[in-house]
């Protein structure tokens, strides 16, 4: 009875220690998208409740980091945003195959025109591999808040469905790319767009269920 009790006390301690030595960074790239879009109140409002509800532990500070940098290797998830165009250099695609690979994970939110940009530049990084469409069923819309019906729909622009898909490497999901959702403006102070109260709570919910995915189950093939 006491080994159970030390193995469940242990099962439930070290996702916490795990995620309170990490950052989650910001990347910062080139061709003239503002990778800085919601620099301000997005991703420290997501630690902050991510924090208090689901218990994470991650450090309250947001890191900045470009594409080709070594410091990359520093965070176990990247988040990338913007409105515009994305340009990758062949040290910076190599440089995100690499920490991708080793472990790493980049989730992609289209703010709003990054979709063909996006496309392009992550081709340079897995020539090999496609997007894939994820299934509502897939384990991200089921961690710690569950979204029967897949990526919550956050911001209108053109009155299409919400969209989320992943490029895989090896069985193991590496990059998560949302569209046409837009859920770094619902993680802002609800009064930036104007959403509603319900929008951002929805956004805030599926952002703590990646980084729950990253943290916990990241590593493992799915």
């Amino acid at each position: 009875m006491k080994k159970l009790f030390v193995f469940v006390l242990i099962a439930f301690l070290v996702p916490q220690l795990y995620a309170q030595a990490y950052q989650i960074a910001l990347l910062k790239y080139r061709g003239g998208g503002d990778w800085y879009a919601n620099l301000k109140t997005s991703l420290p409002n997501l630690i902050e409740f991510a924090n208090r509800e689901a218990g994470l532990g991650i450090n309250t500070e947001q890191a900045v980091v470009e594409v080709g940098s070594p410091e990359i290797f520093n965070y176990p998830i990247v988040h990338m945003t913007g409105h515009g165009n994305v340009v990758f250099s062949r040290q910076e695609a190599e440089n995100l195959r690499k920490y991708l690979e080793s472990g790493g994970f980049l989730h992609i939110d289209d703010n709003y025109g990054m979709d063909p940009y996006v496309r392009r530049e992550i081709k340079k990084v897995f020539p090999e591999a496609e997007f894939v469409e994820l299934p509502a069923s897939h384990p991200v819309y089921d961690q710690f808040f569950a979204f029967p019906d897949g990526v919550p729909k956050i911001h209108e622009h053109d009155g299409e469905p919400p969209m989320g898909y992943g490029i895989f490497i090896d069985g193991r999901m590496v990059v998560y790319y949302t569209h046409e959702t837009d859920l770094g403006n619902g993680w802002e102070n609800p009064e930036v767009h104007g959403n509603p109260e319900e929008k951002h709570l929805d956004a805030l919910k599926m952002g703590v269920n990646i980084l729950q995915y990253v943290f916990i189950n990241g590593q493992s093939k799915g």
